[in-house]
């Protein structure tokens, strides 16, 4: 019987299409697989080709420098001088000694070994070779042979390098001046600070292989690929002789009188070159709210006074009360408006604007003559001098002298001041002004207004840098200072005279150097309170300016003591200190005498009288 459907046995050939059919499949999957393959074949021939061949020269700097250590080589930082080629800071040569106590497997040992030769004892050297960091400077005050002889005996772990130290010879002498380095070696104060790129030199690079934990391979010496180029030295116009009789009697002067601080600077008049600069501060004392200023941490020798690490000259403003009223005067000579004895009748007080003025002594009606009210430092007085003239031209005078300007000396942290203008003037400012309340200024700018009185009327830049020493040994000279006119000769020759004799008969009579003329201001001015408008209580700036010989002038020198105790007056604290190192200083430079025995004129004026 049929059923219409064909039987197994009636398909003859199906096992062999079945078989052929999984045959093609598996060949499709192998070739499949076989691209596959060929692919990630053609990608890795490529990405060789690639790293072995296009970025071949990228890939082998790199292996090297897992190797390789780029090094940086120290100049040698150049000496700083004073005008007679004193050294005043030094760098020598020394081998920096430097431990990876990662790599020493015995402490205790390495260390009784190696005690002797870097001078730390034994304890004290395996504490630091036990200490893993990686990184340690056990000693940088060792000579170059030392350094070497330490290299040659491969310690396992230490590594030697160049390196220098910096020393002052001269002790604290002139610290607030010249600065200090930081713990990198770069200046961070004064002129160390303030020529650190000229000082430093330029620094060399070399190249050692190391480990791959970066300790330098026993008997690997480096290579130098730039050598490094020693720093060019600063000749200064410091004289360390003076610098320190400077500094000592002004110290004296703080300790004696309990006072905060204290600043004096001593200048040739005509070249503008500042021979002695201090910078002083009583550690004994309160400072009160003005604040804590910051020293050096080392006495002088006198009691607790310490240099400023900010150099107070420069950097600090106040407000220079009556030796500012050269200002006032002058001007008022140069309109034409007074002489040397035009007279004045001033009042016991006045009352401008809001404020109340007086003199620092109470007095009826005078009648002073010009010369008189500068001697006696009369408030009212000089506000009468300044009304002839008007704010116009006392504020033209302000800054013709520099007040409120650079100084040219780029000193670091070194303030211009602050001075009034036209367009922030008040009424009672016609009597702040003149007498010296108003302005605050540094006490450099004041010494340079001085300065260029002694100069018959031309002002001369402040200087610090007389010259570059070069690593050869040659010297270049610097620019010699900018001058410009800011009095005539006739106006400068009235205004030394009237100077004078605020020295023989005014608040200035302890200034009086025997065998010369000398010429000055006094000046003990109030001090206002940060942030407020109001005075500090029995707080004064005690203030002597002046040149020597009067007649022929040399020097110039201002002395500031800020807020002494016992007696607050600028004749009586600044001007003895005045006497002293202006004294010194002529017989020191060999000025001859002004031929003359100068001596206080009789009813002199009471030093008390210059408060404003």
């Amino acid at each position: 019987m049929t059923t219409g459907y064909p039987s197994a046995h009636s398909r003859p050939g199906s096992r062999s299409t079945n078989r052929a059919g999984g045959e093609r499949r598996s060949l499709r999957r192998i070739a499949g697989i076989q691209v596959v393959f060929l692919l990630i074949f053609i990608a890795l021939i490529v990405r060789l080709v690639t790293l072995d061949v296009l970025n071949h020269s990228f890939w082998a700097k790199s292996s090297v420098a897992q190797f390789r250590s780029t090094l940086t080589t120290k100049a040698l930082r150049a000496g700083i001088y004073d005008r007679n080629g004193l050294t005043i800071a030094v760098s020598r040569p020394t081998a920096l000694v430097l431990a990876d106590n990662f790599q020493i497997k015995d402490p205790l040992k390495e260390a009784r070994a190696l005690s002797p030769l870097v001078h730390i004892p034994v304890e004290k050297l395996r504490a630091m070779l036990s200490t893993h960091n990686g990184y340690v400077p056990v000693t940088h005050s060792l000579n170059l042979d030392q350094g070497r002889h330490i290299a040659s005996l491969n310690f396992h772990g230490i590594v030697v390098q160049n390196s220098s130290m910096r020393s002052y010879p001269q002790g604290t002498i002139a610290q607030s001046l010249i600065g200090g380095l930081d713990s990198q070696g770069l200046g961070n104060a004064g002129i160390e600070l303030a020529s650190n790129s000229t000082l430093a030199g330029q620094n060399g690079v070399s190249r050692l292989f190391v480990t791959p934990s970066g300790v330098a391979i026993p008997g690997e010496t480096a290579t130098v690929i730039k050598k490094a180029v020693a720093g060019t030295g600063l000749e200064l116009t410091i004289d360390s002789s003076l610098q320190y009789v400077t500094e000592q009697n002004l110290a004296q002067a703080i300790n004696s009188t309990h006072a905060v601080s204290g600043v004096a600077i001593v200048m040739d008049v005509k070249t503008g070159e500042i021979l002695a600069n201090a910078s002083l501060v009583n550690t004994r004392v309160n400072p009160g709210v003005l604040g804590k200023i910051p020293t050096w941490q080392k006495n002088i020798g006198v009691g607790g006074v310490q240099a400023s690490i900010n150099n107070l000259a420069f950097t600090s403003a106040y407000e220079p009360g009556s030796v500012f009223k050269v200002v006032t005067f002058s001007a008022a000579l140069a309109q034409g408006t007074i002489n040397a004895n035009t007279p004045f009748t001033v009042p016991g007080h006045i009352v401008v604007g809001t404020r109340k003025f007086h003199d620092a002594e109470a007095h009826g009606t005078l009648h002073l003559t010009a010369t008189q009210i500068l001697a006696q430092s009369s408030n009212i007085g000089t506000y009468l001098v300044g009304k002839t003239i008007g704010k116009n031209a006392i504020l033209a005078a302000v800054q013709r002298f520099g007040f409120g300007l650079p100084t040219g000396l780029a000193f670091p942290g070194e303030t211009r001041g602050l001075v009034v203008n036209a367009a922030n003037y008040y009424a009672s400012d016609n009597v702040a002004l003149p007498i010296g309340q108003v302005d605050a200024v540094p006490p450099i700018q004041v010494l340079d207004a001085y300065n260029a009185i002694a100069n018959g009327g031309v002002f001369v830049s402040p200087k610090l840098v007389r010259g570059y020493v070069y690593p050869n040994g040659s010297m270049k000279s610097t620019p010699k200072s900018a001058k410009r006119r800011v009095l005539s000769a006739s106006v400068d020759q009235t205004m030394i005279q009237m100077l004078e004799q605020v020295v023989l008969a005014g608040t200035g009579s302890n200034a009086i150097i025997p065998g010369y003329l000398v010429a000055g201001k006094t000046g003990t001015a109030t001090i206002p309170t940060p942030g407020k408008d109001t005075l500090l209580a029995h707080a004064y700036n005690a203030t002597f300016v002046g040149f020597a010989p009067a007649n022929h002038p040399v020097l110039s020198m201002i002395v500031i003591v800020q807020r002494p105790q016992t007696t607050i007056f600028g004749g009586a604290v600044a001007a003895p200190v005045f006497k002293a190192v202006m004294g010194y200083a002529l017989r020191h430079y060999g000025i001859p005498s002004s031929g003359v025995s100068q001596k206080p004129l009789t009813g002199k004026t009471n030093i008390s009288s210059d408060v404003t």
